[in-house]
């Protein structure tokens, strides 16, 4: 008597390949479990021995914080522009005008009963993230600074790019902070004098220059 036949061969490959991704996908997670526990939990040894695999991993877009239980409400609202240059074949610079990145995000939010996560915090969180690693200067002193630097400028360079397209090789940021009115006060039809309009360096960027 005859053994049953197996299943086809392409049947086989499926479940090969079915198998190989949820083990892929269980790796992955046990992986990420890990890293993100390492990267809450206190100091020790092994925190401190993968500190620059972890935080590779983890910032930009894992960072865990305490402000979802402790809100620290914003005191000022913070305008973010940029603009770009471009160096011609003849050498000369052409720098476009400033462009409100904020603005863009602003009007992806107002009206919108359920608002992207990114029109909310990407470019909020980016440059709160480069505060905090550089402080009041703009130059880079650690390997996280130089890392949202690149991502606070990547921001950037593909907003503008997507909005207004060309040709650019530079971008660069300014911020102007505003006071928020306070609750119950009339506000006027001139708008808040900045308590700080900070001027970043020109970036290099990549990927815009065609």
């Amino acid at each position: 008597m005859n053994d049953p036949p197996g299943p086809p061969k392409g049947v086989r490959a499926l479940r090969a390949g079915l198998c190989t991704a949820v083990l892929l996908c269980l790796t992955a997670s046990v992986v990420h479990v890990l890293l993100v526990f390492l990267h809450v939990a206190p100091a020790n040894p092994v925190s401190k021995r993968y500190s620059p695999m972890i935080d590779t991993w983890v910032y930009p877009y894992f960072e865990q914080n305490w402000r979802l239980f402790a809100p620290d409400p914003e005191s000022v609202n913070r305008q973010i522009l940029a603009r770009t240059a471009h160096t011609r074949s003849d050498g000369s610079v052409r720098v476009s005008p400033w462009f409100d990145l904020t603005a863009v995000d602003t009007a992806a939010v107002v009206h919108q009963p359920f608002p992207s996560h990114t029109a909310q915090n990407m470019l909020r969180r980016a440059w709160a993230g480069y505060v905090d690693s550089y402080g009041g200067e703009d130059k880079a002193r650690t390997e996280r600074a130089v890392m949202m630097r690149k991502y606070l400028g990547n921001i950037a360079a593909d907003r503008v790019a997507a909005h207004h397209g060309g040709a650019f090789d530079f971008v660069q940021l300014r911020v102007a902070t505003l006071p928020i009115t306070a609750p119950g006060v009339a506000e006027g039809n001139r708008r808040p004098t900045p308590v700080e309009n900070r001027l970043l360096p020109w970036w290099k960027v990549t990927g815009h220059e065609k």
